[in-house]
């Protein structure tokens, strides 16, 4: 086989065991769908060629990502050989994005748009930024006229703040948000962001890095390689919580439940992507163990990849959402309640599309597990 039907990584895999972790190098076979892994350490094979098409995407395969290989949750963390290391850096470019306080009530529709062009989201988070966060995020405009009535409206509600991969994909974002005026995007590119949701020069929707150096510092900015990152919007008051689950994220299904929630009444006051590690799903899914036969899938799933978790607000929120959600088993769903959200997103039991608090005393405390806890 050719040196181009194969990609190496290394990953690593926290032994609960040992509580250790351990290196392998991990090598992927774009033909056949196969892998195989190699322990560093201990110079063996790990794992002989198997095929992975069921648990793993050529897009999955990213420095960051997580998957899960025969029930081991494996994280990459570098690249395994300079061939993989060339072939990738150039599709695996990487660029902010911003939600603006103007549409963050359209957030499931513009969401549901980057993922229908195929853009991967990696990273996300809803935050409020003060007015030194934002003089230093807008830094570049210091000086500038306009730069009073921007500090004043990017502080004046929430944000939601994206980092998207891909080969080109700061020129694919600016180009799919349109010009920067919305009246002029009508004008010349009516089915882009800005024409379809913005209002003007200032209040246009969403915001995009404009080169490699700009989308580097901005992505830091909002998700910091060290250190704590910007402060959520959790409310904690009148809450329940909910989690896209990792294939619905993977099937670009997100803004369109989002929308649903919305358009149901709900508000959503925080949402954040997280990346499961097994000790934490377990923990977070306590209350099933034993109790459900599927927990064990349920944590393999919550673990497979990213998932997005949310505050839902309203009167009653724990009761009033769990109805919207429906049955746990989407089938049952579709016949019994066909409008719930396991009815129009869930797969199976397991692949139900999203949890929610089936307790509404335990809605602030799942709330608080997520954005106190693990949003560090």
């Amino acid at each position: 086989m050719g040196e181009e039907d194969r990609y190496c990584f290394i990953a690593e895999w926290y032994d609960p065991h040992a509580a250790f972790i351990r290196r392998y190098q991990f090598m992927y076979y774009v033909k056949d769908q196969t892998a195989e892994m190699f322990d560093i350490k201990n110079h063996r094979v790990f794992l002989k060629k198997t095929k992975v098409s069921d648990c793993l995407r050529l897009e999955d395969l990213y420095i960051g990502s997580t998957v899960n290989i025969l029930s081991r949750q494996l994280k990459f963390v570098d690249y395994g050989d300079d061939y993989t290391r060339t072939r990738f850096s150039h599709k695996k470019e990487r660029t902010l994005g911003i939600i603006k306080p103007d549409s963050t009530a359209k957030m499931g529709q513009i969401l549901d748009v980057i993922y229908q062009k195929g853009f991967m989201i990696t990273q996300l988070k809803m935050c409020q930024l003060n007015r030194n966060e934002a003089f230093q995020f807008y830094q570049e405009h210091q000086g500038k006229p306009f730069l009073d009535n921007l500090l004043n409206f990017i502080t004046r509600g929430p944000v939601i703040a994206f980092e998207m991969m891909g080969p080109g994909v700061i020129s694919a974002w600016r180009e799919l948000l349109g010009p920067t005026d919305s009246a002029e995007a009508r004008k010349v590119a009516p089915q882009s962001i800005r024409a379809r949701f913005g209002k003007d020069n200032t209040e246009n929707a969403c915001h995009g890095s404009d080169s490699t150096t700009s989308a580097a510092r901005e992505v830091e900015f909002f998700f910091p390689s060290t250190g704590p990152g910007r402060q959520n919007t959790a409310k904690y008051s009148e809450c329940t919580c909910c989690v896209i689950k990792p294939h619905a994220v993977k099937a670009g299904l997100s803004g369109q439940i989002i929308s649903a929630i919305m358009e149901a009444g709900f508000e959503i006051s925080v949402l954040e992507i997280f990346h499961m590690e097994k000790a934490n799903a377990e923990e977070f899914y306590e209350v099933y163990k034993g109790v459900v036969q599927e927990y064990g899938s349920m944590v393999s799933e919550l673990t497979s990849g990213p998932c997005i978790a949310m505050e839902i607000r309203a009167q009653e929120a724990p009761t009033k959402f769990r109805e919207m959600v429906g049955p746990a088993d989407p089938e049952i769903a579709r016949h019994l309640r066909p409008r719930t959200l396991r009815a129009l997103f869930g797969v199976d039991k397991v692949q139900n599309a999203v949890h929610c608090t089936d307790l509404p005393e335990d809605g602030l405390l799942e709330v608080e597990y997520f954005f106190k806890i693990l949003d560090r």
